[in-house]
């Protein structure tokens, strides 16, 4: 428990200083702190994690896999295969709820609403993608895929909230990426997005060993 709080000491403070430093444009604050951010989130996930627990064995490489994608995120260069690291660390999510529960009782009550919305998402950021358009879809789909997973593990008492919660806190920051991306560059943007993002892979960390 101690360590817990330790971990999500850091990983908070990190992420204000991320903050910072996007503010102030200092490119090494930024590094090091989302590093250092993003390994809390994934040390604390290893660290709950007990061998026999395929569900958490799924959801600590989804942790790390994302890890990498926000390190690749900051170039330019490697955005293209951060994004790659982020849909295969949603998939590594999917097949982790799909251990916790089989996909075929996944509640299609969740997955009507979340098509309207995700279809919406998609056709809000069309026109602004340009030859990301197949890459940007796909991931859509994908971290669709996750929320309806998560929050059917809810609702079927198969895992606690932190997992529902968790995943649609990544959802809604990565719309701000999107927005920030590909729509209209803002701080707002960060200041909304980062802090949603890390709060929900801390739930997702903490809904390791919890079942």
């Amino acid at each position: 428990m101690l360590s817990a709080v330790v971990l999500a000491s850091i990983m908070a403070g990190a992420a204000v200083s991320l903050l910072r430093a996007i503010r102030v444009e200092d490119r090494i604050q930024e590094v090091l702190s989302k590093t250092a951010a993003s390994a809390a989130f994934v040390i604390l996930g290893a660290i709950r994690w007990s061998s026999g627990d395929p569900v958490g064995g799924w959801l600590v490489a989804g942790l790390a896999l994302c890890a990498v994608g926000d390190v690749l995120l900051l170039g330019e260069r490697t955005f293209d295969v951060g994004l790659v690291a982020f849909l295969l660390g949603h998939a590594l999510y999917v097949v982790g709820f799909h251990a916790a529960l089989p996909v075929g009782r996944w509640s299609l009550l969740i997955l009507a609403p979340l098509m309207i919305v995700s279809g919406g998402a998609a056709r809000w950021l069309w026109p602004h993608l340009g030859r990301r358009r197949s890459s940007v879809l796909a991931y859509i789909v994908v971290i669709s895929v996750m929320v309806w997973g998560g929050v059917s593990t809810l609702v079927k008492g198969a895992l606690p909230w932190t997992a529902a919660a968790g995943a649609l806190l990544f959802y809604l920051s990565d719309l701000a990426v999107a927005r920030h991306r590909f729509v209209h560059q803002s701080f707002i943007n960060r200041a909304l997005g980062l802090p949603t993002y890390y709060l929900g892979q801390l739930l997702l960390a903490l809904t390791v060993g919890a079942r």
